[in-house]
């Protein structure tokens, strides 16, 4: 009888590993898969980040603001008599 209780303990303890293995590689590969969303969302983020530093270094160019002072701000150059230097 108690060879009998033994093997069925010893059964039942294979079968409760077998299921912990199986719970534990499916917990794996969701926390996987999930990893991968979030590296996907991160490699976007980085790109999108990227062309707004190549979009913001386009509209801060020399010529540009030069453009739009002249063009839509009416602004001008001043006269050589205008400028004043002030020196600390």
């Amino acid at each position: 009888m108690t060879a009998r209780l033994s093997l069925l303990v010893l059964a039942a303890a294979v079968f409760a590993s077998a299921l912990g293995v199986v719970f534990s590689t499916h917990e794996a590969r969701k926390q996987f898969v999930e990893l991968q969303d979030i590296v996907e969302v991160r490699d976007q983020l980085n790109v999108e980040w990227g062309q707004l530093q190549l979009e913001q270094s386009t509209w801060a160019t020399d010529g540009r603001i030069e453009r739009v002072a002249r063009e839509d701000l009416s602004m001008q150059m001043p006269q050589i008599g205008a400028v004043v230097i002030v020196e600390p």
